[in-house]
Protein backbone atom coordinates (compact mmCIF):
# COMPACT_ATOMS: atom_id res chain seq x y z
CA UNK A 1 0.00 0.00 0.00
CA UNK A 2 1.67 3.02 -1.20
CA UNK A 3 0.63 7.34 -1.44
CA UNK A 4 1.56 9.53 -3.86
CA UNK A 5 1.62 13.19 -2.33
CA UNK A 6 3.11 16.48 -2.96
CA UNK A 7 4.27 18.48 -0.09
CA UNK A 8 2.06 20.54 1.04
CA UNK A 9 4.54 23.91 1.24
CA UNK A 10 6.38 23.18 -2.44
CA UNK A 11 4.39 21.01 -4.21
CA UNK A 12 7.12 18.57 -4.58
CA UNK A 13 6.06 15.03 -5.28
CA UNK A 14 6.77 11.85 -3.34
CA UNK A 15 5.90 8.52 -3.06
CA UNK A 16 5.88 6.28 0.46
CA UNK A 17 4.44 3.28 2.08
CA UNK A 18 1.32 3.68 4.07
CA UNK A 19 1.11 0.35 5.97
CA UNK A 20 2.51 1.93 9.41
CA UNK A 21 2.54 5.27 10.75
CA UNK A 22 5.58 7.34 9.25
CA UNK A 23 7.51 10.65 9.73
CA UNK A 24 7.69 12.59 6.32
CA UNK A 25 10.16 15.44 4.96
CA UNK A 26 10.25 16.78 2.12
CA UNK A 27 13.57 16.47 0.04
CA UNK A 28 13.10 19.85 -1.54
CA UNK A 29 12.28 22.15 1.52
CA UNK A 30 12.05 20.42 4.38
CA UNK A 31 8.91 20.18 5.28
CA UNK A 32 7.86 17.51 7.72
CA UNK A 33 4.37 15.62 7.67
CA UNK A 34 3.08 12.83 10.03
CA UNK A 35 0.89 10.08 8.32
CA UNK A 36 -0.94 7.57 10.45
CA UNK A 37 -1.31 4.34 8.85
CA UNK A 38 -3.68 3.63 6.52
CA UNK A 39 -6.96 1.24 7.39
CA UNK A 40 -7.19 -1.18 4.54
CA UNK A 41 -10.73 0.36 3.76
CA UNK A 42 -9.63 3.95 3.38
CA UNK A 43 -12.20 5.64 5.30
CA UNK A 44 -9.84 8.92 5.09
CA UNK A 45 -6.56 10.68 3.74
CA UNK A 46 -4.08 10.02 5.77
CA UNK A 47 -2.13 12.89 4.30
CA UNK A 48 -4.77 16.01 4.94
CA UNK A 49 -7.37 14.14 6.89
CA UNK A 50 -10.25 14.00 4.47
CA UNK A 51 -12.96 12.01 4.18
CA UNK A 52 -14.22 12.88 0.13
CA UNK A 53 -11.93 10.16 -2.05
CA UNK A 54 -12.64 9.11 -5.20
CA UNK A 55 -11.52 6.12 -7.62
CA UNK A 56 -10.43 5.80 -10.95
CA UNK A 57 -8.64 3.78 -13.39
CA UNK A 58 -4.76 3.87 -12.69
CA UNK A 59 -3.81 4.75 -16.53
CA UNK A 60 -2.02 7.41 -18.03
CA UNK A 61 -5.07 9.71 -19.61
CA UNK A 62 -2.61 11.04 -22.05
CA UNK A 63 -1.92 7.35 -23.58
CA UNK A 64 -5.87 6.58 -23.94
CA UNK A 65 -6.26 9.69 -25.75
CA UNK A 66 -3.49 9.04 -27.83
CA UNK A 67 -4.80 5.40 -28.21
CA UNK A 68 -8.02 7.09 -29.99
CA UNK A 69 -6.48 9.93 -31.88
CA UNK A 70 -4.56 7.63 -33.51
CA UNK A 71 -7.50 5.07 -34.44
CA UNK A 72 -9.85 8.16 -35.48
CA UNK A 73 -6.89 9.05 -38.10
CA UNK A 74 -6.20 5.86 -39.46
CA UNK A 75 -9.68 4.99 -39.80
CA UNK A 76 -10.25 8.68 -41.58
CA UNK A 77 -7.41 7.93 -43.74
CA UNK A 78 -8.81 4.38 -44.76
CA UNK A 79 -12.12 5.97 -45.19
CA UNK A 80 -11.22 8.37 -48.07
CA UNK A 81 -8.80 5.80 -49.78
CA UNK A 82 -12.25 3.81 -49.96
CA UNK A 83 -10.98 1.21 -47.49
CA UNK A 84 -14.48 0.72 -45.76
CA UNK A 85 -13.20 -2.92 -43.97
CA UNK A 86 -10.67 -1.67 -43.15
CA UNK A 87 -11.96 2.11 -41.45
CA UNK A 88 -14.22 -0.16 -39.30
CA UNK A 89 -11.71 -2.26 -38.13
CA UNK A 90 -9.05 0.46 -36.51
CA UNK A 91 -12.27 1.93 -34.84
CA UNK A 92 -13.90 -1.96 -33.58
CA UNK A 93 -9.84 -2.49 -32.92
CA UNK A 94 -9.39 0.32 -31.03
CA UNK A 95 -13.10 -0.22 -28.78
CA UNK A 96 -11.85 -3.65 -28.33
CA UNK A 97 -8.37 -2.57 -26.93
CA UNK A 98 -10.26 0.11 -24.70
CA UNK A 99 -12.43 -3.02 -23.19
CA UNK A 100 -10.08 -4.73 -22.56
CA UNK A 101 -7.42 -2.21 -20.88
CA UNK A 102 -10.85 -1.15 -18.62
CA UNK A 103 -10.76 -5.18 -17.36
CA UNK A 104 -7.02 -5.24 -16.93
CA UNK A 105 -6.01 -2.06 -15.00
CA UNK A 106 -6.56 -1.73 -12.10
CA UNK A 107 -8.54 1.30 -9.57
CA UNK A 108 -6.75 4.02 -7.80
CA UNK A 109 -8.02 6.07 -5.01
CA UNK A 110 -7.61 9.91 -4.59
CA UNK A 111 -7.99 12.33 -2.47
CA UNK A 112 -10.63 15.54 -3.85
CA UNK A 113 -8.65 17.93 -1.58
CA UNK A 114 -4.94 17.33 -1.83
CA UNK A 115 -4.62 14.83 -4.70
CA UNK A 116 -2.53 11.99 -3.31
CA UNK A 117 -3.13 8.82 -4.91
CA UNK A 118 -3.24 5.51 -3.29
CA UNK A 119 -1.99 2.58 -4.79
CA UNK A 120 -2.76 -0.92 -3.46
CA UNK A 121 -6.03 -0.53 -1.34
CA UNK A 122 -9.07 -1.84 -2.52
CA UNK A 123 -11.25 0.42 -3.64
CA UNK A 124 -14.90 0.06 -1.77
CA UNK A 125 -18.59 1.51 -1.89
CA UNK A 126 -18.02 4.12 0.07
CA UNK A 127 -15.01 5.25 -2.97
CA UNK A 128 -17.48 6.70 -5.51
CA UNK A 129 -15.87 7.73 -8.87
CA UNK A 130 -15.25 11.65 -9.93
CA UNK A 131 -17.79 13.60 -9.28
CA UNK A 132 -17.72 17.04 -10.87
CA UNK A 133 -19.48 18.72 -8.14
CA UNK A 134 -17.43 17.76 -5.39
CA UNK A 135 -13.99 18.24 -7.53
CA UNK A 136 -15.06 21.79 -8.49
CA UNK A 137 -15.83 22.97 -4.93
CA UNK A 138 -11.85 21.47 -3.95
CA UNK A 139 -11.11 23.12 -6.71
CA UNK A 140 -12.46 26.30 -5.87
CA UNK A 141 -11.18 25.86 -2.25
CA UNK A 142 -7.71 25.96 -3.54
CA UNK A 143 -7.52 28.90 -6.17
CA UNK A 144 -9.43 30.71 -2.75
CA UNK A 145 -6.56 29.92 -0.21
CA UNK A 146 -3.84 30.30 -3.12
CA UNK A 147 -5.34 34.15 -3.20
CA UNK A 148 -5.35 34.73 0.11
CA UNK A 149 -1.94 33.66 0.50
CA UNK A 150 -2.42 30.76 2.88
CA UNK A 151 -1.55 26.81 1.95
CA UNK A 152 -4.31 24.57 1.70
CA UNK A 153 -5.80 22.57 4.48
CA UNK A 154 -3.23 19.92 4.85
CA UNK A 155 -1.00 21.90 6.04
CA UNK A 156 -2.60 22.15 9.36
CA UNK A 157 -2.13 18.60 9.96
CA UNK A 158 1.79 19.09 9.37
CA UNK A 159 4.49 19.28 12.05
CA UNK A 160 7.07 22.77 11.77
CA UNK A 161 10.39 22.03 11.65
CA UNK A 162 12.36 22.99 14.80
CA UNK A 163 14.33 26.21 15.19
CA UNK A 164 17.62 24.30 15.33
CA UNK A 165 16.91 22.80 11.40
CA UNK A 166 16.77 25.91 10.38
Amino acid sequence: MKVTLACPSCDQPDAMPVDQPNDWQCTACDHRLHLNAAESSLPTCVVCGNHELYKKKDFPHWLGMTILIVAVILSTVTYYSYEKWWSWSFLIGSAIVDGVMYLLVGDVVVCYRCESHYRGFKATAAHHPFEITIGERYRQERIRLQGSGVRSQESKNAKTPDSSDS
